[in-house]
Protein backbone atom coordinates (compact mmCIF):
# COMPACT_ATOMS: atom_id res chain seq x y z
CA UNK A 1 0.00 0.00 0.00
CA UNK A 2 1.14 3.52 -1.06
CA UNK A 3 2.35 5.90 2.14
CA UNK A 4 -0.17 8.47 2.03
CA UNK A 5 2.87 10.61 3.00
CA UNK A 6 4.36 10.39 -0.27
CA UNK A 7 1.10 10.16 -2.37
CA UNK A 8 -0.18 13.28 -4.54
CA UNK A 9 -3.53 13.79 -5.20
CA UNK A 10 -4.42 14.59 -8.65
CA UNK A 11 -7.25 15.83 -10.87
CA UNK A 12 -6.88 16.36 -15.04
CA UNK A 13 -4.98 19.19 -14.66
CA UNK A 14 -4.37 19.80 -9.97
CA UNK A 15 -1.62 18.50 -8.34
CA UNK A 16 -1.64 18.57 -4.41
CA UNK A 17 0.99 17.34 -2.13
CA UNK A 18 0.12 17.61 1.49
CA UNK A 19 3.17 17.70 3.99
CA UNK A 20 2.22 16.91 7.44
CA UNK A 21 5.67 17.42 8.94
CA UNK A 22 9.42 18.05 7.53
CA UNK A 23 12.59 17.73 9.67
CA UNK A 24 15.32 20.42 9.68
CA UNK A 25 17.79 18.55 6.73
CA UNK A 26 15.85 16.19 4.75
CA UNK A 27 15.12 14.93 1.03
CA UNK A 28 11.93 13.53 0.31
CA UNK A 29 10.55 12.75 -3.12
CA UNK A 30 6.78 11.99 -3.77
CA UNK A 31 4.96 9.09 -5.82
CA UNK A 32 4.82 9.49 -9.20
CA UNK A 33 1.71 10.78 -10.62
CA UNK A 34 0.14 11.15 -14.04
CA UNK A 35 -0.82 14.80 -15.83
CA UNK A 36 -1.32 14.37 -19.24
CA UNK A 37 0.68 11.74 -21.06
CA UNK A 38 3.53 11.77 -18.65
CA UNK A 39 4.32 10.33 -14.97
CA UNK A 40 5.44 13.42 -12.45
CA UNK A 41 7.55 13.81 -9.22
CA UNK A 42 7.14 16.49 -6.91
CA UNK A 43 10.43 16.73 -4.46
CA UNK A 44 11.19 18.81 -1.46
CA UNK A 45 14.98 19.28 -0.14
CA UNK A 46 15.46 21.32 3.05
CA UNK A 47 18.84 22.53 4.50
CA UNK A 48 18.86 25.96 5.19
CA UNK A 49 16.88 26.83 2.66
CA UNK A 50 13.88 24.63 1.24
CA UNK A 51 13.93 23.49 -2.55
CA UNK A 52 10.94 22.32 -4.43
CA UNK A 53 11.55 20.46 -7.53
CA UNK A 54 9.45 19.31 -10.23
CA UNK A 55 9.97 17.07 -13.18
CA UNK A 56 8.86 14.21 -15.15
CA UNK A 57 9.62 10.68 -14.48
CA UNK A 58 12.68 9.30 -16.36
CA UNK A 59 11.25 6.92 -19.32
CA UNK A 60 11.35 6.86 -23.12
CA UNK A 61 8.55 8.94 -23.75
CA UNK A 62 10.43 11.83 -21.60
CA UNK A 63 13.43 11.32 -23.69
CA UNK A 64 11.61 11.07 -26.95
CA UNK A 65 9.49 13.92 -25.96
CA UNK A 66 10.18 15.68 -23.23
CA UNK A 67 6.33 17.62 -21.73
CA UNK A 68 6.84 21.83 -22.12
CA UNK A 69 5.31 23.09 -19.28
CA UNK A 70 3.33 26.27 -18.34
CA UNK A 71 2.30 25.76 -14.77
CA UNK A 72 1.31 27.53 -11.17
CA UNK A 73 2.73 26.25 -8.12
CA UNK A 74 1.81 27.54 -4.58
CA UNK A 75 3.04 26.47 -1.21
CA UNK A 76 0.19 26.70 1.33
CA UNK A 77 0.64 26.36 5.10
CA UNK A 78 -2.01 25.36 7.27
CA UNK A 79 -0.62 26.70 11.23
CA UNK A 80 -1.13 29.77 12.45
CA UNK A 81 -1.92 32.06 9.54
CA UNK A 82 -3.07 30.53 6.58
CA UNK A 83 0.17 31.74 4.14
CA UNK A 84 0.22 31.22 0.56
CA UNK A 85 3.86 31.38 -1.58
CA UNK A 86 3.34 31.80 -5.25
CA UNK A 87 5.94 31.69 -7.93
CA UNK A 88 6.05 33.27 -10.86
CA UNK A 89 4.06 31.85 -13.37
CA UNK A 90 5.81 29.64 -15.65
CA UNK A 91 5.59 29.18 -19.14
CA UNK A 92 6.73 27.03 -22.08
CA UNK A 93 9.11 25.52 -19.81
CA UNK A 94 10.69 22.31 -21.53
CA UNK A 95 10.93 19.83 -18.45
CA UNK A 96 13.45 16.56 -18.28
CA UNK A 97 15.04 15.82 -15.23
CA UNK A 98 15.24 17.28 -11.65
CA UNK A 99 17.57 20.01 -11.69
CA UNK A 100 15.37 22.01 -14.78
CA UNK A 101 12.79 23.41 -12.43
CA UNK A 102 14.16 23.96 -8.52
CA UNK A 103 12.18 26.89 -6.39
CA UNK A 104 13.96 28.26 -3.78
CA UNK A 105 11.71 29.42 -0.93
CA UNK A 106 13.33 31.90 1.56
CA UNK A 107 10.47 32.27 3.78
CA UNK A 108 10.84 29.33 6.64
CA UNK A 109 8.05 26.67 6.79
CA UNK A 110 7.14 24.71 9.63
CA UNK A 111 4.80 22.17 10.22
CA UNK A 112 1.98 21.60 8.15
CA UNK A 113 1.64 22.56 4.31
CA UNK A 114 0.62 22.25 0.76
CA UNK A 115 1.97 22.31 -2.37
CA UNK A 116 0.21 23.10 -4.83
CA UNK A 117 0.80 22.54 -8.32
CA UNK A 118 -1.78 23.74 -11.70
CA UNK A 119 -0.46 23.09 -15.05
CA UNK A 120 -1.75 25.55 -17.54
CA UNK A 121 -1.20 23.75 -20.46
CA UNK A 122 0.97 20.83 -21.70
CA UNK A 123 2.58 20.87 -24.63
CA UNK A 124 4.63 17.66 -27.02
CA UNK A 125 5.81 17.79 -30.41
CA UNK A 126 2.89 15.97 -32.33
CA UNK A 127 3.04 12.06 -32.60
CA UNK A 128 4.03 12.24 -36.34
CA UNK A 129 6.82 14.94 -35.34
CA UNK A 130 6.47 18.63 -36.94
CA UNK A 131 5.16 21.27 -34.92
CA UNK A 132 4.70 21.54 -31.00
CA UNK A 133 1.34 21.95 -29.79
CA UNK A 134 -1.13 21.43 -26.60
CA UNK A 135 -1.56 17.95 -26.07
CA UNK A 136 -5.25 18.54 -24.63
CA UNK A 137 -5.35 20.30 -28.19
CA UNK A 138 -3.92 17.60 -29.89
CA UNK A 139 -6.26 14.74 -27.71
CA UNK A 140 -9.15 17.02 -28.71
CA UNK A 141 -8.40 16.96 -32.09
CA UNK A 142 -7.70 13.78 -32.41
CA UNK A 143 -10.89 12.63 -30.84
CA UNK A 144 -12.87 14.55 -33.25
CA UNK A 145 -11.11 13.76 -36.27
CA UNK A 146 -11.63 10.08 -35.33
CA UNK A 147 -15.36 10.25 -34.71
CA UNK A 148 -16.00 11.97 -38.01
CA UNK A 149 -13.68 9.72 -39.36
CA UNK A 150 -15.81 6.10 -38.53
CA UNK A 151 -19.10 8.30 -38.67
CA UNK A 152 -18.02 8.76 -42.64
CA UNK A 153 -16.88 4.97 -43.19
CA UNK A 154 -20.15 4.05 -41.25
CA UNK A 155 -21.70 6.03 -44.22
CA UNK A 156 -19.81 4.75 -47.02
CA UNK A 157 -20.98 0.98 -45.99
CA UNK A 158 -24.85 1.77 -44.75
CA UNK A 159 -25.71 4.54 -48.07
CA UNK A 160 -23.42 2.11 -50.45
CA UNK A 161 -21.72 5.15 -51.21
CA UNK A 162 -18.81 4.16 -54.18
CA UNK A 163 -18.84 0.87 -53.29
CA UNK A 164 -16.60 -1.38 -55.79
CA UNK A 165 -17.16 -5.36 -54.51
CA UNK A 166 -20.25 -7.19 -53.51
CA UNK A 167 -19.80 -9.30 -50.94
CA UNK A 168 -22.37 -12.75 -50.98
CA UNK A 169 -23.14 -14.25 -47.94
CA UNK A 170 -25.47 -17.38 -47.52
CA UNK A 171 -29.02 -15.20 -47.83
CA UNK A 172 -27.88 -11.59 -49.51
CA UNK A 173 -25.15 -9.34 -50.83
CA UNK A 174 -24.13 -5.92 -49.46
CA UNK A 175 -21.21 -4.01 -51.57
CA UNK A 176 -18.28 -2.80 -49.32
CA UNK A 177 -14.90 -1.24 -50.85
CA UNK A 178 -11.80 -3.12 -51.78
CA UNK A 179 -9.69 0.05 -49.72
CA UNK A 180 -10.95 -0.70 -46.94
CA UNK A 181 -10.82 -4.41 -46.93
CA UNK A 182 -7.46 -4.85 -47.71
CA UNK A 183 -6.10 -2.04 -44.99
CA UNK A 184 -8.07 -4.18 -42.45
CA UNK A 185 -7.11 -7.64 -43.25
CA UNK A 186 -3.82 -8.97 -44.76
CA UNK A 187 -5.65 -12.09 -46.43
CA UNK A 188 -8.24 -8.87 -48.12
CA UNK A 189 -5.17 -7.33 -49.07
CA UNK A 190 -3.66 -10.47 -50.83
CA UNK A 191 -6.88 -11.38 -52.45
CA UNK A 192 -7.03 -8.04 -54.38
CA UNK A 193 -3.20 -7.78 -55.32
CA UNK A 194 -3.29 -11.00 -57.21
CA UNK A 195 -5.50 -11.96 -59.87
CA UNK A 196 -7.67 -14.81 -58.15
CA UNK A 197 -11.45 -14.61 -58.76
CA UNK A 198 -12.45 -12.32 -55.73
CA UNK A 199 -10.36 -9.52 -58.20
CA UNK A 200 -11.56 -10.80 -61.69
CA UNK A 201 -15.32 -10.91 -60.47
CA UNK A 202 -15.43 -8.17 -58.17
CA UNK A 203 -17.34 -10.46 -55.40
CA UNK A 204 -16.30 -12.04 -52.51
CA UNK A 205 -18.30 -15.40 -51.30
CA UNK A 206 -19.07 -16.40 -47.71
CA UNK A 207 -21.22 -18.92 -48.04
CA UNK A 208 -21.39 -19.37 -44.21
CA UNK A 209 -22.09 -16.54 -43.11
CA UNK A 210 -25.60 -15.27 -42.59
CA UNK A 211 -26.31 -11.60 -44.28
CA UNK A 212 -26.98 -10.43 -40.64
CA UNK A 213 -23.48 -11.66 -39.72
CA UNK A 214 -21.92 -10.35 -42.77
CA UNK A 215 -23.28 -7.11 -41.98
CA UNK A 216 -21.91 -7.03 -38.78
CA UNK A 217 -18.44 -7.94 -39.57
CA UNK A 218 -18.45 -5.50 -41.93
CA UNK A 219 -19.66 -3.10 -39.51
CA UNK A 220 -17.00 -3.97 -37.13
CA UNK A 221 -14.43 -3.38 -40.45
CA UNK A 222 -16.13 0.20 -40.84
CA UNK A 223 -15.88 1.36 -37.52
CA UNK A 224 -19.31 1.33 -36.23
CA UNK A 225 -20.44 -2.08 -34.74
CA UNK A 226 -23.91 -2.02 -32.65
CA UNK A 227 -23.16 -3.64 -29.01
CA UNK A 228 -26.02 -6.00 -29.06
CA UNK A 229 -25.30 -7.17 -33.38
CA UNK A 230 -21.60 -7.92 -31.85
CA UNK A 231 -22.75 -10.03 -29.20
CA UNK A 232 -25.36 -11.95 -31.04
CA UNK A 233 -22.97 -12.78 -33.71
CA UNK A 234 -19.73 -12.75 -31.67
CA UNK A 235 -19.01 -16.87 -32.92
CA UNK A 236 -19.56 -15.61 -36.96
CA UNK A 237 -17.09 -12.98 -35.97
CA UNK A 238 -14.54 -15.32 -34.49
CA UNK A 239 -14.99 -17.42 -37.08
CA UNK A 240 -14.58 -14.67 -39.86
CA UNK A 241 -11.49 -12.63 -37.95
CA UNK A 242 -9.71 -16.21 -38.14
CA UNK A 243 -9.85 -16.53 -41.55
CA UNK A 244 -9.00 -13.34 -42.74
CA UNK A 245 -6.80 -12.74 -39.95
CA UNK A 246 -8.19 -9.74 -37.97
CA UNK A 247 -6.80 -9.78 -35.07
CA UNK A 248 -8.54 -7.57 -33.12
CA UNK A 249 -11.98 -8.61 -33.82
CA UNK A 250 -10.22 -12.18 -32.58
CA UNK A 251 -9.05 -11.09 -29.19
CA UNK A 252 -12.57 -9.10 -29.24
CA UNK A 253 -14.50 -12.24 -29.42
CA UNK A 254 -12.45 -14.12 -27.55
CA UNK A 255 -12.59 -11.48 -24.57
CA UNK A 256 -16.46 -11.31 -24.51
CA UNK A 257 -17.07 -14.86 -25.09
CA UNK A 258 -15.26 -15.66 -21.45
CA UNK A 259 -17.92 -13.48 -19.77
CA UNK A 260 -21.00 -15.42 -20.11
CA UNK A 261 -20.61 -18.92 -20.25
CA UNK A 262 -23.21 -20.95 -19.25
CA UNK A 263 -24.94 -24.35 -19.72
CA UNK A 264 -26.49 -23.57 -23.09
CA UNK A 265 -23.58 -22.22 -24.74
CA UNK A 266 -20.41 -24.01 -23.24
CA UNK A 267 -20.22 -27.00 -25.06
CA UNK A 268 -19.86 -25.13 -28.37
CA UNK A 269 -17.59 -22.24 -27.05
CA UNK A 270 -15.32 -25.22 -25.95
CA UNK A 271 -15.67 -26.12 -29.70
CA UNK A 272 -14.53 -22.83 -31.01
CA UNK A 273 -11.85 -22.54 -28.91
CA UNK A 274 -10.31 -25.49 -29.82
CA UNK A 275 -10.59 -24.67 -33.38
CA UNK A 276 -9.41 -21.26 -33.35
CA UNK A 277 -7.02 -21.46 -30.98
CA UNK A 278 -8.46 -19.42 -27.83
CA UNK A 279 -6.49 -20.72 -24.65
CA UNK A 280 -8.44 -18.69 -21.92
CA UNK A 281 -11.71 -19.61 -23.33
CA UNK A 282 -10.79 -23.35 -23.61
CA UNK A 283 -9.57 -22.99 -20.21
CA UNK A 284 -12.79 -21.68 -18.55
CA UNK A 285 -14.75 -24.11 -20.57
CA UNK A 286 -12.62 -26.99 -19.11
CA UNK A 287 -12.83 -25.64 -15.46
CA UNK A 288 -17.00 -24.66 -15.94
CA UNK A 289 -17.57 -28.63 -17.16
CA UNK A 290 -15.12 -30.32 -14.99
CA UNK A 291 -14.24 -28.14 -11.70
CA UNK A 292 -17.59 -27.32 -11.33
CA UNK A 293 -19.29 -30.22 -11.92
CA UNK A 294 -21.28 -28.86 -14.42
CA UNK A 295 -20.53 -31.83 -17.16
CA UNK A 296 -22.82 -34.13 -14.65
CA UNK A 297 -25.99 -31.68 -15.28
CA UNK A 298 -25.71 -31.95 -18.53
CA UNK A 299 -25.41 -35.58 -19.98
CA UNK A 300 -27.73 -35.55 -23.01
CA UNK A 301 -25.64 -32.46 -24.65
CA UNK A 302 -22.69 -33.55 -23.34
CA UNK A 303 -23.13 -37.37 -25.07
CA UNK A 304 -23.98 -35.92 -28.58
CA UNK A 305 -21.14 -33.41 -27.90
CA UNK A 306 -19.13 -36.71 -27.90
CA UNK A 307 -20.61 -37.97 -31.22
CA UNK A 308 -19.08 -35.12 -33.26
CA UNK A 309 -16.48 -33.40 -30.87
CA UNK A 310 -12.58 -33.80 -32.45
CA UNK A 311 -10.48 -36.93 -30.78
CA UNK A 312 -8.05 -34.20 -29.19
CA UNK A 313 -10.34 -32.27 -27.95
CA UNK A 314 -12.00 -35.10 -26.25
CA UNK A 315 -8.81 -36.32 -24.73
CA UNK A 316 -7.78 -33.17 -23.34
CA UNK A 317 -11.94 -33.59 -21.64
CA UNK A 318 -11.30 -36.96 -20.41
CA UNK A 319 -7.81 -36.12 -19.03
CA UNK A 320 -9.09 -32.76 -17.46
CA UNK A 321 -12.04 -35.19 -15.46
CA UNK A 322 -9.79 -38.10 -14.40
CA UNK A 323 -7.28 -35.12 -13.02
CA UNK A 324 -10.09 -33.94 -11.33
CA UNK A 325 -11.50 -37.46 -9.64
CA UNK A 326 -7.57 -37.80 -8.54
CA UNK A 327 -8.67 -34.62 -6.36
CA UNK A 328 -10.57 -36.10 -4.09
Amino acid sequence: MTDSAYRVETTSRLAQWRIDNLASCTYRKSDPFKVGKWNWHLAVEKNRTLFIKLYPEISNLTRENPPIASFIIRIVSSVGDRKILVHPEITDKQLKNSDDFVWPVEVPLTGKFIIDLEFLDLKAASPNGGEISSIWTQELTRKQSNATALASLGRMLSEGIHTDIVINASDGSIGAHRAVLAARSPVFQRMFAHDLKEKENSTIDLPDMSIEACQTFLSYIYGNIQTQDFLTHRLALIRAADKYDIADLKEACHESLLEDIDTKNVLERLQSASLYQLPKLKNCCMRYLVKFGKVFDMRDEFDAFLQCADRELISEIFHEVLAAWKGF
